[in-house]
Protein backbone atom coordinates (compact mmCIF):
# COMPACT_ATOMS: atom_id res chain seq x y z
CA UNK A 1 0.00 0.00 0.00
CA UNK A 2 1.54 3.64 -0.74
CA UNK A 3 -1.07 5.53 1.15
CA UNK A 4 1.67 7.47 2.20
CA UNK A 5 3.63 7.19 -1.00
CA UNK A 6 6.25 10.59 -1.47
CA UNK A 7 5.12 11.75 1.86
CA UNK A 8 7.87 13.45 4.08
CA UNK A 9 7.30 13.00 8.01
CA UNK A 10 9.01 14.40 11.01
CA UNK A 11 8.55 12.36 13.92
CA UNK A 12 8.89 14.26 17.28
CA UNK A 13 9.80 11.44 20.70
CA UNK A 14 9.68 13.74 23.90
CA UNK A 15 10.30 9.87 26.46
CA UNK A 16 8.13 8.24 28.23
CA UNK A 17 5.79 5.56 26.58
CA UNK A 18 6.24 7.77 22.94
CA UNK A 19 9.42 6.59 22.38
CA UNK A 20 8.43 2.88 23.38
CA UNK A 21 5.96 3.15 20.46
CA UNK A 22 7.96 5.41 18.46
CA UNK A 23 9.81 2.19 16.41
CA UNK A 24 6.49 0.95 15.74
CA UNK A 25 4.67 4.19 14.64
CA UNK A 26 7.82 4.77 12.38
CA UNK A 27 7.76 1.16 10.89
CA UNK A 28 4.35 1.54 9.54
CA UNK A 29 4.43 4.95 7.93
CA UNK A 30 7.46 3.52 6.47
CA UNK A 31 4.96 0.26 5.25
CA UNK A 32 2.94 2.86 3.87
CA UNK A 33 5.38 4.59 1.69
CA UNK A 34 6.35 7.53 4.01
CA UNK A 35 9.80 8.72 4.17
CA UNK A 36 10.85 9.53 8.35
CA UNK A 37 13.11 11.19 9.66
CA UNK A 38 12.89 10.91 14.21
CA UNK A 39 14.05 13.55 16.43
CA UNK A 40 14.48 12.55 20.06
CA UNK A 41 14.86 14.83 22.88
CA UNK A 42 17.43 14.36 25.42
CA UNK A 43 14.29 12.48 27.61
CA UNK A 44 13.93 9.99 24.85
CA UNK A 45 17.12 8.99 24.56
Amino acid sequence: MDALKDRNILLGVTGGIAAFKAASLAGQLIKLGASVKVVMTHNAT
